[in-house]
């Protein structure tokens, strides 16, 4: 059998260039303690570290000495240790991803592309990511996306992503937690987590955090499968990564 083939499947991933951040709730953060008569901002208990040091040219904020830093946390509260800690929420997002040209493919081939996003957040309570954009289309017919985590099959028509370490096709990673998972609390969504299993909803929750965590790094892997019956053409995509905080 002639296999039919397909021209120029082509994803712009965007991730990189176009980042949605929203906001649910509200955010109370206390910066100074005050009474009629007296007020303190920052309030540091101890020596050797000071909130402003500056001479004619320059600023600095120090810390020397502290017995206790970095992060602690119950089921009920979070706690940033040290002095030189700041009261601003804070939610960080890196994409990578760019325009990636899966090139040309026919039905027995699965075409495939990876990009990375880097979240960390300061001062809530989690977030979540979301991954929007309409499927893979070339004007009249948009590639089938799988509803339900599914094995790669060339040949059948499929769109669907992860954010696992695949070896079906073998692509992806597992999250990674910066600098470790003492500090870092990002995890994948069930139907997202599963290697090999691929799943694609526009703006389906991939990944969350409950607290207040340091940075993860997620890979997102993309399949396409197409069909003998997938028309032929120049398919696009265009995918965004939603970052919402929590409060």
């Amino acid at each position: 059998m002639q296999h039919q083939k397909f021209r120029g499947y082509r994803f712009v991933l965007v991730l990189g260039m176009l980042l949605c951040v929203g906001f649910v709730g509200h955010a109370a953060a206390t910066t100074q303690s005050s009474s009629s008569h007296y007020m303190v901002t920052e309030t540091q208990f101890g020596s050797g570290s000071s909130e402003h040091d500056c001479s004619s040219n320059y600023c600095a904020k120090t810390s020397v000495g502290d017995t206790g830093v970095g992060s602690t946390s119950s089921t009920s509260y979070t706690a940033q240790l040290g002095f030189n800690t700041s009261d601003v929420p804070l939610l960080e997002v890196i994409a990578i991803g760019g325009s990636q040209n899966m090139g040309l493919l026919d039905n027995t081939t699965t075409g495939t592309a990876i990009s990375t996003i880097k979240i960390r957040n300061y001062l809530s309570n989690g977030y979540v990511l979301q991954i929007a954009g309409a499927p893979p289309s070339q004007g009249t017919h948009s590639l089938a996306t799988l509803t339900s985590p599914t094995t790669s099959h060339p040949g059948a028509e499929q769109f669907g992503i992860n954010l696992a370490a695949n070896t079906s096709p073998n692509i992806g990673a597992a999250p990674v937690q910066v600098p470790s998972s003492a500090t870092s609390f990002g995890t994948v969504a069930d139907d997202y987590k599963t290697a090999d299993l691929f799943k694609y909803i526009d703006g389906d929750i991939v990944a969350s955090s409950s607290s207040s965590t340091g940075e993860t790094d997620y890979t997102m892997s993309m399949i396409i499968n197409v069909s003998n019956v997938t028309p032929g053409g120049h398919y696009t995509g265009t995918f965004s990564a939603v970052a919402v905080p929590l409060f």
